[in-house]
């Protein structure tokens, strides 16, 4: 497994190298040189930013297609999020969805919203029995994981050491195949229908074990005009499919999670920088003794604000809560668990600090370096233009240190042209007009 596997990727032919992507990147993982964007890996959470807001459409989110699951096995299992279902207009049954997934083409289908819920029970019983890691650090957003491991290592032991939703719904999908078929693993299999370029990177290369149970994914967006094409005749054949209630499908949209702890102590945010700021204000203690639960989803309003949804997030949060209000609160729980616990579905593997943005790699030399760097940062002018080609005027000073070779304090546009109209003062003046005619 790569660890730093990225779902999203430049495609280099339509970059133009507009510094928007350059300005939008939570973790500065994005340089411009030569007119063109390119990707620090290690720096990376896949977040998605750059992919939303790139006007040229020169950033991309690897996926798995339809067209292709095919090939490499003998039955197909789809895993819906949560935030599929309110993609639709007018959609009042979420069973309608379930039965065109069929249609289309696959075999079998489980809610990751029926998962959901039964990662819901595990939190809560979770919370309640370690109260000495309070605040737990919701684990359902990947691009969360990712962050905390390489900017907030103090903060890995908060992390909740739960499987997401995704990851249970591919166990229980797959031993239901299995047990149904009589096939083997291999030849059956299991595919997310994913929002975000997250939970892609996440199956290449997850945490918290070592290999995703998930085979495939492929995106909402490209899903969805196959699956519309198999929903009109699926709303006259509606099979009852649907093992969630409004706890499971309500993972959809910020706060959702939250909700399964039966308990007030919690808080809920969404949007990459607002995630940044809590974190922060959590490393430095800012809360209140005694808050148990911290949900955070990178993308505006939770899920639904996916990269890789089709629907304005805040209609889909809105379809969301009218979707699910006559539900029963939830369907699915430990109960249903044969040969599980809620204990099997934690992680098998810790999460370790990766210092991706450390300036040395001792104590001795990353002081040094960070002298290095303030000496830098002391010539540059503060502005953080990003017209160097990177995001701030300290990104540059430590590109300079770090990547002498691909950086240089003349990449600064102020201190060019100060140097320029140095030089042009030096022709112009008399001294240099004596020396001339001499």
């Amino acid at each position: 497994m790569d660890k730093f596997y990225h779902s999203v990727y430049l495609y280099s032919e339509r970059c133009t190298g507009c510094f928007t992507c350059l300005k939008r990147c939570p973790t500065q993982a994005i340089r411009i040189r030569d007119n063109k964007a390119f990707i620090i890996s290690e720096f990376c959470i896949d977040c998605g930013e750059c992919c939303r807001h790139c006007p040229h459409h020169a950033k991309r989110s690897r996926r798995d297609q339809f067209e292709d699951l095919r090939k490499d096995f003998k039955y197909l299992v789809a895993l819906p999020a949560p935030a599929l279902y309110s993609q639709f207009n007018h959609l009042n049954d979420v069973n309608i969805i379930l039965t065109g997934i069929l249609e289309s083409g696959f075999d079998d289908v489980f809610e990751v919203s029926a998962a959901a819920e039964i990662v819901s029970e595990a939190t809560h019983k979770y919370v309640l029995e370690h109260t000495e890691q309070w605040p737990l650090i919701s684990t359902a957003c990947p691009t969360i994981e990712r962050l905390i491991r390489v900017r907030f290592p103090s903060l890995i032991p908060h992390l909740l050491p739960i499987l997401p939703p995704m990851e249970v719904a591919a166990i229980l999908a797959r031993e239901r195949a299995m047990k149904n078929t009589g096939l083997s693993s291999e030849e059956i299999g299991i595919v997310f229908i994913s929002p975000c370029p997250s939970k892609v990177a996440f199956t290449h290369a997850p945490l918290g074990q070592a290999k995703s149970n998930v085979d495939r994914v492929i995106g909402i967006k490209d899903y969805y005009p196959i699956l519309l094409s198999h929903m009109k005749h699926s709303a006259n054949n509606v099979r009852n499919l649907s093992l969630s209630g409004r706890l499971g499908k309500g993972w959809a949209v910020s706060g959702g999670e939250a909700a399964g702890l039966k308990s007030n102590s919690y808080l809920a945010a969404d949007g990459i920088e607002n995630v940044i700021h809590v974190l922060e204000d959590l490393e430095d203690e800012k809360f209140l003794h005694g808050l148990q639960f911290i949900e955070l989803n990178s993308c505006s309003a939770g899920c639904v604000g996916g990269v890789l949804t089709v629907e304005n997030a805040y209609l889909a949060k809105a379809k969301n809560i009218h979707l699910t209000e006559k539900e029963p609160f939830m369907r699915t729980d430990s109960s249903r668990l044969q040969d599980h616990t809620l204990d099997s579905f934690n992680w098998s593997e810790s999460i370790d600090y990766e210092p991706v943005f450390s300036l040395g790699s001792n104590i001795f030399e990353s002081m040094h370096n960070m002298e290095r760097v303030d000496a830098i940062l002391e010539k540059l002018p503060g502005l953080d233009c990003g017209c160097c080609g990177a995001p701030t005027c300290k990104a540059l000073a430590t590109d300079i240190v770090m990547y002498g070779n691909k950086a240089k304090i003349e990449d600064c546009i102020f201190l060019l042209k100060d140097r320029y109209r140095n030089e042009q003062m030096k022709e112009s003046s008399p001294d240099s007009t004596e020396d001339s005619e001499s």
